[in-house]
């Protein structure tokens, strides 16, 4: 039998390596993927020492560049027979608005555009596994996000003269849950896609963010969780023997969450989905 892949974004800490490192025990090989080599370093030698006996490589990319994305794949596809797990955990909130060299908001291009170029481009590349999933991390602060649902901004590009960092941030995410679950009906048989919220996590993420949400980060850190026990939702989506249900679904703490009220209209998942992949060049996969 082949050891299962498992290839996680933003692995250089935090949920990203908590999460690794459940992945390895439960017997996956690993991808750890990070901005940029000398952290892709550390993260291999902090991996190795819970390997068990799996292969850890470390991959780095600026996944706020297409161009960079597009080199990651190529060098998974020289590293890798193929991919059984991706998880989009790499994120971030930026405290004030911003465009990356692609014309696109920061927020919007880190946590929705790069796991979707990302997820499509294994496609085209034909690294996933017959049965893989796909698990793109999301947010309690879905509730806080903004979509227009007869045109909605995939860009963030709206945002610019009337930021709001948490706002931005929810919108990001919420984006990214609609694209999912869109995903999701477009799969072939036997693949799957999930959004899993892994609630506050004590990691210093929303404090390194600035802003609104270091305030909040330090009003709520009596209440989150450890990394290790945030990592529980994407592990059970990656290792769960029968693949959770419903495909495209909302995941929190181990449990199917109510879906975000925007997520529920099917064709406004669609419109993102498609907005999404003509703004990044790519092609849809067809409707099942």
């Amino acid at each position: 039998m082949n050891t299962p892949t498992a290839v996680i974004t933003g692995a250089a800490g935090g949920l990203g390596q908590a999460t690794a490192r459940q992945l390895l025990a439960a017997g996956f090989d690993v991808v750890a993927v990070t901005r940029d080599a000398p952290s892709a370093q550390t993260t291999r030698h902090a991996l190795a020492a819970h390997a068990q006996g799996r292969t850890v490589h470390a991959l780095h990319a600026d996944l706020m560049d297409r161009a960079a994305i597009r080199a990651l794949v190529t060098r998974l596809r020289d590293t890798v027979a193929q991919v059984d797990v991706l998880v989009n955990n790499a994120g971030a909130a930026f405290s004030h608005y911003g465009e990356t060299a692609d014309g696109v908001e920061r927020t919007h291009a880190l946590n929705h555009l790069a796991p979707f170029q990302l997820t499509h481009l294994l496609f085209a590349d034909a690294l996933f596994a017959p049965d893989a999933r796909v698990i793109n991390i999301s947010s309690d602060l879905v509730t806080r996000g903004r979509i227009d649902t007869t045109a909605p901004d995939v860009t963030g590009v709206s945002w610019r003269d009337r930021f709001s960092q948490i706002s931005v941030y929810g919108t990001a995410k919420l984006t990214g849950v609609l694209a999912t679950a869109a995903l999701a009906t477009r799969l072939p048989p036997g693949m799957h896609a999930y959004s899993a919220n892994p609630g506050v996590i004590r990691t210093g993420f929303n404090s390194k963010s600035g802003g609104l949400l270091k305030a909040a980060s330090l009003a709520s850190g009596l209440f989150a969780q450890t990394p290790e026990k945030a990592a529980g939702t994407p592990v059970l989506l990656a290792t769960a023997p029968t693949p959770p249900a419903p495909n495209g679904g909302f995941f929190a703490k181990k449990a199917a969450a109510t879906t975000p009220e925007p997520a529920r209209d099917a064709a406004l998942a669609a419109k993102v989905y498609e907005d999404t992949a003509r703004t990044l060049g790519l092609v849809p996969l067809p409707t099942s």
